[in-house]
């Protein structure tokens, strides 16, 4: 055989390898639209597609959808908030603006020498303790609408999760940080975020909890976990609405507020759709810097 035949054949086996490389090559890239549809499809804008496997311009185009969704899914979210802002401001003023006279009416009643000692004063009591205990309910609900400005500064992880870790002996916790690593926050916001979602946790029957950086592109994620009772999924879907509790005795406001708290640092605070591996809720605090 002539070195002509050698050089066809390798040249057949680069097209056909090529070939079979362009066809697999968008295969991935077709699989990779269907899930983007499917997820914009369920209101998922929070998906974030791996970018391994890409050409550089697709690589980018790639980086650049992930971003799209999860900007995308922060002004949802923020929008969501601004939206029961607003309702809450409205109620609690018409509520206030109701039981004041009331509870002012039934003060002066009380202290009417016709009325004491008589049936009237008990039911009078009854009616004024009611209004007092409305506007100590209502103004808990304001702190929705009455968010300081965030104060950002620099916050050392390790000895910030080792105090959070003091406070609450009978919970294990796993810090896995590295000793110089920092974050740009405001320190007494995460704190109190960490502090509700330790006591979510331990209200939940937890026994360890679990805090691991996971840093992206533009951000960096601390994720929070606890090993408690798992969150059914209609209500993992509703833990960010304002009011909505599963204890007898809750508020519904805490993961709200939070999930505020984080957005006036320019972060945000969601539930993961998978929890870390060997616990059953996981939730993602999200913030814009990273610095170590």
């Amino acid at each position: 055989m002539t070195p002509y035949y050698y050089i066809i054949a390798a040249l057949a086996a680069v097209i056909v390898i090529m070939i079979l490389w362009q066809w697999r090559h968008q295969r991935l890239l077709s699989l990779r639209a269907q899930l983007m549809r499917e997820a914009l499809r369920n209101h998922d804008f929070s998906f974030r597609l791996p970018t391994d496997g890409l050409l550089a311009g697709e690589r980018d185009l790639q980086s650049a959808l992930n971003d799209t969704g999860l900007e995308v899914s922060r002004l949802l979210a923020r929008n969501e908030v601004e939206s029961w802002q607003k309702l809450t401001r409205i109620l609690t003023h018409e509520i206030m603006n109701a039981t004041t006279p009331i509870s002012c009416i039934s003060q002066a009643y009380m202290s009417s020498p016709a009325v004491k000692g008589t049936p009237l004063e008990e039911g009078i009591r009854a009616i004024h303790d009611t209004c007092a205990s409305l506007n100590v309910f209502v103004d808990s609900y304001r702190k929705i609408t009455q968010l300081q400005k965030a104060v950002i500064t620099d916050v050392s992880l390790k000895p910030f999760f080792g105090g959070m870790s003091a406070m609450y002996a009978d919970l294990r916790f796993c810090c896995n940080i590295e000793d110089d690593v920092t974050i740009r926050a405001d320190e007494n916001m995460l704190r109190q975020v960490m502090a509700n979602l330790t006591k979510n946790a331990v209200e939940a029957g937890a026994h360890r909890m679990d805090i691991r950086l996971r840093q992206q592109d533009d951000h960096t994620d601390i994720l929070v976990s606890n090993d408690g009772c798992p969150m059914k999924p209609e209500v993992a879907r509703e833990v960010f609405v304002p009011f909505f509790t599963t204890k007898k005795s809750g508020s519904g406001i805490g993961l709200p507020l939070s999930r505020q708290m984080m957005m006036a640092q320019d972060g945000d605070l969601s539930l993961a759709e998978r929890p870390v591996p060997s616990y059953s809720t996981t939730f993602i605090l999200t913030l814009q810097t990273y610095t170590k």
